[in-house]
């Protein structure tokens, strides 16, 4: 069961971080982010800003996190300082 769940978090991850610009990629990140929200490893403020780029393919939405001052544990675990 523990491989089931190590599984899952290492497709979250892959999802949450899916290139920029593609097809539907924005809703694929706020999707991942929701998961690792639910998991109570990403702020209310964090996952908003990921809903609000949801629609924007092209949007990164780490800078946003960062300029709103919100997601500071999020940004270091996403390599985004």
């Amino acid at each position: 069961m523990a491989d089931e769940a190590q599984l899952e978090v290492a497709e979250q991850w892959e999802l949450v971080n899916t290139p920029l610009g593609e097809k539907w990629s924005g809703r694929t990140r706020y999707a991942a982010a929701m998961f690792f929200y639910k998991r109570d490893e990403m702020s209310a403020e964090t996952l908003e800003v990921y809903r609000i780029c949801a629609r924007l393919d092209s949007e990164n939405p780490l800078p946003i996190i960062r300029d709103r001052g919100v997601g500071k544990d999020w940004l270091k675990r996403m390599g985004f300082e």
